[in-house]
């Protein structure tokens, strides 16, 4: 079948064999806690898509990596997700290496070729917040900084290699503060993971709480960055927020995607109501990918990042016109002979809680349409 075919050819290109994998569990061994779909992607080298490829990884582009996140959320929710945190955190280190000339090269590279996994403790939507303060507090001492700090939820808490943050530092010429990005090895003295997820949804994600207690990084594992902190928007975290929502919107579509593929196989409904489904899906796509072209040229412009965003608030109102239809006419006898067809109903809403949520960015996208700079609320 030619629907989801584009995606899943490229996931077979970059991750050979990890779509058989996938097929092999049944989606509620994936979509709960010890899910076996994260060492398969370990396995099918999956740490290493983003990372060029001179550094020993697959080099995808954007769009390619778009169409690996789909495929994959067409099988497993729970994995696309987990992996979206890792894939920003490789995507931001990559960015970071293009104009630092420090050690970013060899994580990239331990990554690829150790096919390690990151999890990220960057800044994140909170109500008392801006979603650019970290959540991390770092302390200057004579041995690195030590971090403490709070994430929750962390995805990839129970099987990460490394964590990384944003911290704030004071600027080397005393002149208040800048950003600076830290990577903890998993175990380090201080570093507690405890449970923190409760809900079904997206269960498999080992979205769990990360605490650091007077962690100590060395300075060979702190990268400065030329960012202050503040609501106005810098380039890095431009393209951080490009990566990060074009993969999770897509991670999203590929579990709406494993609803209408249903619906398509199901010869008792209609051609019409068939291609309308994809049609509504389709479209979200073309939008993703158009943003996703430009990546490799505009990715650090502000004009990029409210183009995805607006793409990714289309595939939500696509998202929750087609799931409900699709459950509708696959039917009552479908939906009560297995859980696969409500749990897909319930969890693709949780893309409307990612940040930055729609209700906090109006304002700020409309200033921005209106000629003002972007802020991030």
């Amino acid at each position: 079948m030619r629907f989801l075919e584009a995606e899943r050819s490229t996931l077979d290109k970059f991750l050979p064999g990890l779509d058989d994998l996938l097929r092999t569990h049944a989606m509620s061994q994936m979509e709960r806690p010890g899910s076996p779909a994260i060492e398969d992607f370990r396995r099918c080298g999956g740490p290493g898509l983003l990372v060029p490829t001179q550094h020993g990884g697959g080099g995808a582009t954007a769009l390619e990596a778009l169409r690996v996140q789909r495929a994959v959320g067409s099988r497993s929710l729970s994995l696309a997700v987990a992996t979206t945190m890792h894939h920003f955190s490789v995507a931001s280190l990559v960015a970071l290496s293009e104009n630092n000339q420090g050690f970013e090269w060899m994580v990239l590279e331990a990554v690829a070729t150790g096919k390690r996994l990151l999890a990220s403790g960057w800044a994140e939507g909170r109500p008392d917040r801006s979603i650019l303060q970290p959540t991390m507090s770092a302390a200057q001492t004579a041995e690195g900084l030590r971090i403490s700090g709070v994430k929750r939820p962390c995805s990839l808490a129970r099987s990460m290699d490394l964590f990384t943050a944003s911290v704030l530092v004071p600027r080397p010429d005393g002149t208040g503060e800048q950003l600076a990005v830290v990577l903890v090895p998993a175990g380090s003295e201080g570093m507690q993971v405890s449970p923190f997820w409760s809900s079904f949804a997206v269960a498999g994600a080992e979205s769990d709480q990360v605490v650091l207690d007077s962690v100590l990084v060395p300075e060979e594992l702190v990268v400065r960055t030329d960012v202050q902190s503040g609501r106005h928007i810098d380039a890095l975290h431009v393209a951080g927020f490009v990566w990060f929502e074009l993969l999770i919107t897509a991670s999203y579509l590929g579990a709406a995607s494993s609803l209408v593929e249903r619906v398509f196989v199901n010869e008792r409904v209609g051609d019409a109501d068939r291609v309308a489904l994809v049609c509504e899906l389709e479209g979200a796509m073309a939008a993703l990918a158009g943003v996703a072209r430009e990546v490799p040229t505009a990715q650090r412009e502000e004009d990029l990042l409210v183009r995805c965003l607006l793409a990714r608030y289309a595939a939500q109102d696509a998202i929750a016109r087609v799931v409900p239809r699709s459950v509708e006419l696959l039917g009552g006898m479908q939906f009560i002979q297995g859980d696969e067809i409500a749990y897909l109903a319930g969890a693709v809403h949780a893309l409307t809680l990612h940040p930055p949520s729609r209700a906090k960015m109006a304002a700020p996208l409309a200033g921005f349409l209106a000629g003002e700079p972007l802020t991030i609320a």
